[in-house]
């Protein structure tokens, strides 16, 4: 009974505060020089925290490189669930890739676009080629990027082909490939499906049955060993594989 208590009011903290810090974090937004700003970018990621505290997310990082971590890369990973979107920048220092909808998102969209989130149509192949061009103008100013070469959230096994424009990227900007692969325990009820509103994804998060995230890290990958970007995609979709059917089947 006393454990109910404590963990419910530590809850009822970490959702306060989150709201307070939505808030600050929207107000603030409002500033013409937080656009873009490395100030913001750094409060994006303590917001990004602090919403998955108030989600009751934990993450568990198990770090299976070997190697250092660079200070530059290029972030890739599978992409089952919407929580990717704050969970990957709360852990990592990156710059990510969402589709066009999130930009509209009520308060999170505003405060997604002022830290400097990538946009990209999909379904519209000038704004795809438009992002690869703003992708590499990032990683020249020294921006990590993080993307999801399914192409987006597809179900909670890798069975798409992989896209090629992380690779691209790659190849490009010389920047390494950090492969990290998500693990949720509570594979069905992290998995994006309907109904897809963010108030409905929250909803999904908070009644999850398990909140624990798994993160494999590995060593980065260098673009000089490939020849273009279609050998470069299909290394990695061979060790997604091979690590998918290690971890998540």
């Amino acid at each position: 009974m006393l454990e109910s208590l404590v963990r419910l009011f530590i809850t009822i903290i970490n959702i306060a505060e989150f709201i307070v810090y939505t808030a600050f974090m929207y107000v603030l937004s409002f500033l013409p020089r937080m656009h873009g700003c490395r100030l913001y970018f750094t409060l994006f990621r303590f917001w990004c925290r602090s919403f998955t505290r108030a989600l009751g997310i934990k993450f568990i990082i198990h770090q299976k490189n070997i190697n250092p971590i660079p200070e530059h890369y290029i972030l890739i990973a599978n992409h089952p669930s919407a929580l990717e979107d704050i969970g990957i920048p709360s852990l990592y220092p990156v710059h990510s890739l969402a589709k066009i909808q999130v930009k509209d998102w009520l308060i999170v969209g505003r405060i997604n676009r002022t830290a400097g989130t990538l946009y990209v149509d999909r379904d519209d192949p000038d704004s795809r080629a438009a992002t690869v061009d703003n992708m590499l103008l990032a990683t020249q100013k020294g921006l990590n990027i993080a993307l999801y070469p399914e192409g987006g959230c597809t179900g909670r096994r890798i069975t798409q082909e992989f896209k090629r424009g992380a690779f691209d990227l790659s190849l490009k900007s010389n920047l390494p490939i950090l492969p990290v692969l998500i693990y949720y325990q509570a594979q069905e009820d992290f998995e994006w499906q309907p109904p897809y509103t963010l108030i409905d994804k929250i909803w999904h998060f908070l009644t999850a049955r398990n909140k624990q995230v798994e993160i494999f890290q590995y060593d980065v990958v260098k673009p000089e060993q490939f020849k273009d970007k279609y050998e470069f995609s299909a290394f990695m979709q061979d060790f997604y594989s091979n690590k998918q059917t290690k971890y998540l089947e």
